[in-house]
Formats: structure tokens, C-alpha cells, sequence
């Protein structure tokens, strides 16, 4: 069976006033433009991370918060846009205003340890809102801080650690550079390993700008059945995935795509039971985008250190009819092709396709997106007290793969994924049945007839 992760506890935290960290140093104070790929209307959001760790006796004199407070400040001396301010200027441009006004930073302590948060740890976190403060009037796009931090200090000693960063400053793997720097400097560096890099006009348009690759991603779709269904009707749950049922799965993966990877093939599946219980109008065309991490696709290749936005989120496009009752293998191969587009004219194309449309944002209607931090390096983020016993994206936009090691010592994948109540309850129904595959006997698919329910 698939195993779903819960978290049922509440605790009290208690918070002290939020304030704003400023370079330890003098910032140029300068105009910074955006990349067009960084400001696209579907990066103009707040995404937040969490980030949890056990006590550590050697660290039994030491307050995380004061650690990571004065680490922050050293930080910010060398990526001081961040404490900046975004700006719009004319065709919606973005630019950050380098004013060094400061990132928001709040300490705050809870009346509960890591042992009382149950078997796993893992989102949906408990209390996720104390955790993790909404500070009235910090999460605009313009004009607000681009990063909030938490950090909650727990009874054990150990702590847990939010941030919320606005997305068009950086992608993951631009998070986990700052976030590697932080741990840095937390622990005495004086200058960062990985140096950082803007050179946002890398991923600027074209002059003049011209679209020659396809985007179905960016299509403009009438939500004409309903099927974008709002945050406060969803359920999340999480669900783990390791070796067995990696394995499991890739036992219903026909010979010719065997070579795909774990990524591709647990997205896939995923995909298709989603769709399922979601019962679309079988006529329905349904999407979904996997987000591909474009660095070593340019020649010259970006910049080691460049921390804004490189990522493409190419689309597979299918019938709802053929995702159902279909094999796994037709999923999969619409899977395989759509990361394949993603080169340096495709990341071209859709930065030129920003400035010509506006900068659109993704298409929402019959979509799913699926990405894959496991190589971020979270878990390795190590502020003196050892690694994350989890590190991991919260965001309902989109399922973030994350690397977890469970109680039984077990290494696997956690997956988040946010659906109706009555939906999860056929999702995991047929989660179950494709984990309980007979590689010996032959795969027998049954039609869904779908009552055309968005439910």
C-alpha cells in the first residue's frame, strides 16, 4: 500500500517582533533588471521552504536564531540584492531596487520537541502558519521584503527553520547557493565558496525578440468544465516513495523506456493517477509540466554562482481518455519527450515569448506540475548543528520531490500532492493498485469511466 504521511498535533509558539537584517557592510545602491524568464507572471509568487533539525550537545550554548541572524547580515553583504526591493517598470518589467532595506527575520520558541510531531517528519506540517509567520504587509510582489526567515526553537534543541523567498530572485537551486553561503558564514567564512553571479541579460530576449519553439505551457485556456479547484478545498497529504516502490512501478514500464529515469517514470505515474481521480471529461486535455533545470544546456554554459531563474517547464499534453486507459508507458513516453525539448533556444524562445505576450503566466487549466530538488542539496544545509532531518518546498502550486530518510533508515523520495478530499481517497486507491502490480502476471487495463466530475 502506499504509504501516507500525517502529521495530527498542535503546539503553541510563541514569537518574538519581526525585524529587518541588513548587510553587515556599505551595498552598492543600484537599479538591477530581472531576467525575462525570471519575471514571468508564474514566478511572481512566495514559495517557502522548511528546513528541520536536531539537537546537537556542542551546539547546547548556542541560539540558532542568533546564529543564523548574524549569519544572515554577513550573507546579504554579498548577495545585497536580496535586500532589496522589486520595482515594475515599463512593459512590466522587473528590476530590483538594491536599497538595502533588509530581509525580515523572526525568532520565536515552541512548546513542543521533534519526538512529538509522530513517526515522520514531513509536510503537511502541523501549525504550518506559526511556523512560519505571514508578517501583515510583507508578502506582495513590489515593494515588499524578497525573503522571510523563521527560526523556532523547540524543546529538544533542536529547531525548525522557515523561509519564504520571492520566487523571481531566485530558482532552487539559486535558493540552496544563498542558503549554502548562510551556512558559510554561520560556521566563520568570511567570503562565500561559490561567488555569486547576476548576469541577469544572459536570459534576456532576443533583439528583436522571435519564438521558435513550441509552448503549450503558456497555452490560453478557458476553464470552461471548472477544474481549477481553490487551495481551501484541497486536501495534502504526502505520500513516500523508496526502492520498492520505485521498483514496483517501473515494472509496468514497457522495454523500449526503461532507460528513463526515476524522476520520469514516478512523475508519470503520478500523473496518471491523478488524473484519474480527478475524473475529467474524458475529452479533456489535460497537462502536465515538469520543471527542467536548464543550467548545462547553454554553450557557454551559465555561469557557476548565477542564482536567478534557469528553468524551463515544457509541456506534455494529453487526453484525459488516454491517460486513464492507457498503459504507463504512453504516459511516460509524453513524459520523456516534453524534458526533452528543454535546450538553450527553447530557454530562448520562451524569453522572447515573454516579451512579445506580456509575460503570461502558466497554464493553470487540467495542469500538474511536478519538480525535482533532490539534487538541491537541502538535507546538506549544515548551520553547526548536522543536517536537515528534513529539508523541503511547501507549495500547493506544485508537487517538489524531496530526498527523505524515514524512521526505519530507509532512503526515499516524499512527495506532497494536494487534492478534493473525495479525489485523494481515489487517488490512493489507485496508487495502491499500481504498487501492487504482478510483474509475472500480464497488465490487464480497465476502462475508467469518468462521471465527468471535477471531484
Amino acid at each position: 500500500m502506499a504509504q501516507i504521511l500525517t502529521t495530527p498535533l498542535s503546539f503553541n509558539v510563541r514569537r518574538h517582533p519581526p525585524e529587518l537584517i541588513v548587510p553587515a557592510k556599505p551595498t552598492p545602491r543600484e537599479l538591477k533588471l530581472l531576467s525575462d524568464i525570471d519575471d514571468q507572471e508564474g514566478l511572481r509568487f512566495h514559495i517557502s521552504v522548511f528546513h528541520i533539525y536536531q539537537g546537537n550537545p556542542k551546539m547546547r550554548n548556542k541560539n540558532p536564531a542568533s546564529v543564523i541572524r548574524e549569519a544572515l547580515a554577513k550573507a546579504l553583504v554579498f548577495y545585497y540584492p536580496l535586500a532589496g526591493r522589486l520595482k515594475e517598470g515599463s512593459a512590466r518589467k522587473l528590476m530590483v531596487d538594491c536599497s538595502g532595506q533588509g530581509v525580515l527575520f523572526i525568532e520565536a520558541e515552541a512548546d513542543v520537541s521533534l519526538e512529538r510531531f509522530g513517526v515522520e517528519l514531513q509536510p503537511p506540517f502541523p501549525c504550518r502558519d506559526e511556523l512560519l509567520y505571514d508578517v501583515p504587509g510583507s508578502n506582495g510582489i513590489l515593494d515588499s521584503p524578497l525573503i522571510l526567515f523563521q527560526v523556532t526553537r523547540l524543546m529538544c534543541g533542536g529547531f525548525i527553520l522557515g523561509v519564504r523567498f520571492n520566487h523571481t530572485m531566485c530558482d532552487g537551486f539559486g535558493y540552496a547557493q544563498f542558503m549554502t553561503t548562510l551556512c558559510e558564514m554561520a560556521k566563520g567564512s568570511s567570503t562565500p565558496s561559490t561567488k555569486p553571479v547576476w548576469q541577469r541579460e544572459l536570459l534576456c530576449a532576443r533583439d528583436p525578440p522571435r519564438v521558435t519553439c513550441t509552448h503549450h505551457e503558456y497555452d490560453e485556456v478557458a476553464d470552461t468544465n471548472a477544474t481549477i479547484i481553490p487551495i481551501d478545498k484541497m486536501e495534502n497529504r504526502s505520500f513516500f516513495f523508496g526502492h520498492t516502490q520505485i521498483s514496483a512501478i517501473r515494472r509496468c514500464v514497457p522495454s523500449h523506456l526503461k532507460h528513463c529515469t526515476t524522476f520520469e517514470v514516478l512523475t508519470a505515474c503520478l500523473w496518471r493517477c491523478r488524473t484519474i481521480a480527478l475524473q475529467p471529461n474524458p475529452e479533456e486535455e489535460m497537462r502536465l509540466m515538469t520543471i527542467v533545470n536548464s543550467r548545462l544546456k547553454f554553450q557557454p554554459r551559465i555561469p557557476i554562482g548565477y542564482y536567478g531563474n534557469v528553468f524551463g517547464y515544457p509541456a506534455a499534453i494529453s487526453k484525459a481518455r488516454d491517460l486513464c486507459n492507457k498503459p504507463l508507458g504512453h504516459t511516460l513516453d509524453l513524459v520523456m519527450k516534453a524534458k526533452s525539448e528543454v535546450n538553450e533556444e527553447y530557454m530562448k524562445s520562451v524569453a522572447d515569448l515573454m516579451v512579445i505576450k506580456g509575460r503570461p503566466g502558466f497554464t493553470k487549466v487540467g495542469s500538474y506540475i511536478a519538480s525535482d530538488v533532490t539534487r538541491a542539496g537541502l538535507r546538506e544545509l549544515d548551520f553547526g548543528w548536522g543536517n536537515a532531518v528534513y529539508a523541503g518546498h511547501d507549495c500547493h502550486l506544485a508537487s517538489f520531490y524531496t530526498r527523505y530518510i524515514n524512521r526505519k533508515g530507509e532512503s526515499g523520495i516524499i512527495v506532497p500532492i494536494w487534492l478534493p478530499s473525495a479525489a485523494m481517497k481515489r487517488f490512493v486507491k489507485e496508487l495502491d493498485n499500481m504498487l501492487a502490480q504482478d510483474n509475472n502476471n500480464p497488465v490487464i487495463i480497465q476502462e475508467h469511466v469518468s462521471p465527468h466530475s471535477k471531484l
